[in-house]
């Protein structure tokens, strides 16, 4: 990956599932379009749309922005065909559609009745993706990968991977294992409270239910974690490992130990202990684009 292609998606950016416009009313559809012209006006490199969302839901956030990039975060290849998706992709304009980033993953079995065989699921994905006309072609496809298959695959047949869920040492590894070129762009959950333990009880209640999806589990224990972190939505240890818990100086470090671990991106998260990180936490938004003015 070039560094012209990196600098599209920038050093640092925001992830929320906050971002649907396809699931609130007009009155929520206006307030993020509001949102994400103010984090285009901060300078973050890249909006995330968590949450499994739709084409239509980054159509729609495009419209409401100018030049900052905008990704799925992550479409999950059993909602939608891949033949839809790159329809509706041909239909943003052509402008737009360029800072358009297709994110796709394989959801989770218990999630999902017709999951079966993922790797070969995302691999047939990408092959209809190709021969669809247009094309949604690799360099504007990223996956959320996390073991070494899918990894590697995002090198092969994507501009690379969009993890979600994982440690700065994952990150590291993650690097490896898909070389020098393609890019790395993790997620890292943010909880902005100096208290650590009200801080910690926040990212248990959003935490407990990733820890009942054994892609993730199975990643944390490949990563030296035990099964008994996993009990009452984490250990103090997985927590600190996982998330960005304290103060605006304790996420940009944070962030950057992300960064020197070979990421090109980090995807910051924020949790709110009233919200869970269902809402437009946009104080937040801006007390973070000021920790890290350097870096946008």
């Amino acid at each position: 990956m070039t560094s012209e292609k990196r600098g599209t998606f920038g050093r640092i950016g925001i992830w929320s599932s906050a971002l649907h416009g396809s699931r609130t009313d007009d009155a929520g559809r206006g307030a993020i379009a509001e949102a994400v012209a103010e984090l285009e006006e901060m300078k973050y490199g890249t909006l995330w749309i968590g949450g499994s969302p739709s084409v239509e839901d980054a159509a729609a956030v495009l419209g409401a922005t100018r030049a900052v990039t905008v990704a799925t975060g992550i479409l999950s290849i059993w909602d939608h065909s891949a033949e839809d998706v790159a329809a509706r992709v041909a239909a943003i304009g052509a402008s737009a559609r360029g800072r358009f980033v297709l994110g796709l993953g394989v959801s989770h079995g218990p999630m999902v009745p017709q999951y079966a065989k993922p790797y070969s699921a995302m691999v047939a994905y990408l092959d209809a993706l190709d021969a669809a006309t247009p094309p949604v072609d690799s360099g504007h496809r990223v996956l959320a990968a996390l073991g070494p298959r899918m990894l590697k695959l995002a090198t092969d047949r994507a501009s690379g991977a969009h993890p979600y869920l994982v440690t700065a040492e994952h990150t590291a590894e993650a690097r490896a294992a898909l070389g020098p070129d393609a890019l790395l762009a993790p997620g890292l959950s943010v909880v902005l409270d100096t208290d650590v333990e009200r801080a910690r009880t926040t990212a248990r209640n959003m935490l407990s239910m990733y820890l009942r999806l054994p892609n993730y589990t199975d990643n944390l224990l490949r990563l030296g974690f035990a099964e008994s972190d996993f009990d009452g939505g984490g250990s103090a240890r997985l927590l600190d490992a996982l998330f960005a818990l304290g103060d605006t100086a304790r996420v940009r470090a944070r962030a950057l130990e992300y960064l020197d671990a070979g990421a090109d991106h980090v995807a910051l998260q924020i949790l709110t202990a009233d919200e869970g990180g269902s809402g437009l936490p946009r104080t937040e938004w801006r007390e973070l684009a000021g920790a890290f003015a350097d870096e946008l």
